[in-house]
């Protein structure tokens, strides 16, 4: 090759270079930065529940975060196992989340059988809340403390009913973890749903119940339920007047009504992260604890390993409670 032509040559060649390399700049630059298109948040209960209150809440304040619109989308059906299973098989790239309770990740895996999903189609992003669950009375029944109900319990066994929204409920679960720890005996009125249990619970249809507590503020209020502990291990900042059952003699009791995060197995770490950290600052803010303490919940982030280590402690607690009152699964 004569050394013009060679000089040519390397000048071409120098350009085609240089404009790969700029082609690769670009495309790096152009990449697309996540989000960049809506996100969906699944509930796998109706519009109107906890669940989805504690999801919209989380929407809204994410689409002013990310500056991408957030779709809650509704999938009920079997006590939350319709929408879980569709959240299971999402793609994991981010886009699709799931907000559901305890029930629908730790007490449904161990009392249903043929479940299509389990922990294991999962990541966990984070703790959302807590709600502390309430035990209350009928006014009309002569019970103003846990003793009090412990003696009534065990001077006149299964004589003293307790309602519930319906089996492996966490309001069964919680009523079946204290009759473990306290030696006594009730009788367990299942009904379809929070609200019809209340109104029996408020004629005097039956004695006694644990709830979150909005569902009962209303009747506290005018006398007509009488609340007696809160079922943590500490006093809750929504009701700190009354007393933990530790404090009323039940040492260690707790039981914890929680909800979670969660986005499709094999998701990006570095997108949960993400979402994680965005969750964080969303919790933190003063009208959003505002906003939560009027559904009767608690604001608790946590980071992914904290979730992880948390949801593991629950199942177990959840799994022993059901093997001591014989629930079987379906």
């Amino acid at each position: 090759m004569k050394s013009s032509n060679k000089k040519w040559f390397l000048v071409l060649q120098g350009t085609l270079w240089s404009f790969s390399a700029l082609a690769q700049n670009n495309s790096i630059v152009k990449a697309p930065i996540f989000p960049s298109k809506s996100i969906r948040i699944m509930v796998p209960f109706p519009a109107g529940g906890g669940t989805d209150f504690f999801a919209r809440l989380l929407g809204q304040r994410l689409t002013e975060l990310w500056g991408q619109p957030v779709i809650i989308d509704n999938r009920s059906g079997a006590g939350g196992v319709v929408g879980t299973e569709i959240a299971a098989r999402a793609a994991p790239d981010g886009y699709t989340y799931l907000v559901t309770t305890a029930a629908g990740i730790v007490t449904n895996p161990l009392l249903i059988s043929h479940l299509n999903y389990s922990m294991q189609d999962f990541s966990p992003v984070s703790l959302l809340v807590t709600t502390p669950l309430l035990l209350v009375v009928n006014s009309t029944v002569p019970i103003y403390t846990v003793k009090d109900l412990i003696t009534a319990a065990k001077t006149k066994p299964n004589k003293i009913n307790y309602a519930t929204s319906g089996s492996g409920s966490a309001n069964h679960l919680s009523m079946e973890l204290l009759k473990s720890m306290a030696s006594i005996d009730l009788v367990h009125i299942p009904y379809k749903g929070t609200g019809p249990a209340v109104v029996d619970l408020v004629s005097g249809q039956v004695e006694i119940m644990f709830n979150p507590l909005p569902p009962f503020l209303a009747h506290i209020k005018t006398g007509r339920l009488r609340p007696i502990a809160v079922a943590e291990l500490n006093r809750s900042p929504l009701v700190p007047d009354i007393p933990t059952f530790a404090e009323s003699g039940v040492a260690h009791y707790q039981y914890v009504l929680w909800y979670g995060i969660f986005s499709p197995a094999k998701t990006s770490n570095t997108i949960i992260a993400k979402m994680n950290d965005s969750i964080k600052i969303i919790l933190s803010n003063p009208n959003a604890i505002a906003h939560l303490a009027t559904e009767g919940a608690v604001p608790q982030p946590t980071s992914v390993s904290e979730f992880i280590r948390f949801i593991n402690e629950d199942r177990e607690r959840v799994r022993k409670v059901i093997q001591i009152a014989g629930i079987k699964k379906e």
